[in-house]
């Protein structure tokens, strides 16, 4: 990961989550029917945005060269990210009265679990 920066990282992360996302969707749909797979899809999206918008904090990093620095805009950057997908998930049963709790779960841990076997990887380039 030498060579690579926080948006080709980020770039990487996001296609493997819409993916992941995107079959969730698909089994939700034929399973449960349209609701699950827009419940699906809308936990899916919260993680990659969450995650757009950490990468933009966690940008600012990428030309400090000092460790402190560079765990501070890391920390920020995760924090911007779960306040992001607290915000989208709390909207989400908030606005969609026909939400599926189970798809919206299933397809929020997709992504997410996606997003960290991405880094590891990447890690591994």
């Amino acid at each position: 990961m030498d060579n690579m920066k926080t948006a080709d990282i980020y770039k990487q992360m996001a296609k493997w989550q819409l993916l992941a996302t995107s079959v969730v969707a698909l089994l939700a749909f034929f399973l449960a029917g349209t609701h699950a797979a827009v419940s699906a899809l809308a936990g899916g999206l919260s993680a990659v945005i969450g995650g757009f918008c950490g990468a933009v904090i966690a940008k600012t990093g990428d030309k400090k060269h000092e460790a402190g620095a560079i765990l501070i805009a890391m920390l920020k950057a995760e924090a911007v990210k779960i306040i992001v997908i607290a915000l989208l998930l709390f909207l989400t049963f908030k606005l969609y009265q026909q939400l599926v709790p189970i798809a919206l779960i299933l397809g929020l841990a997709a992504s997410a679990i996606l997003s960290g076997a991405t880094f590891v990887g990447l890690d591994k380039k």
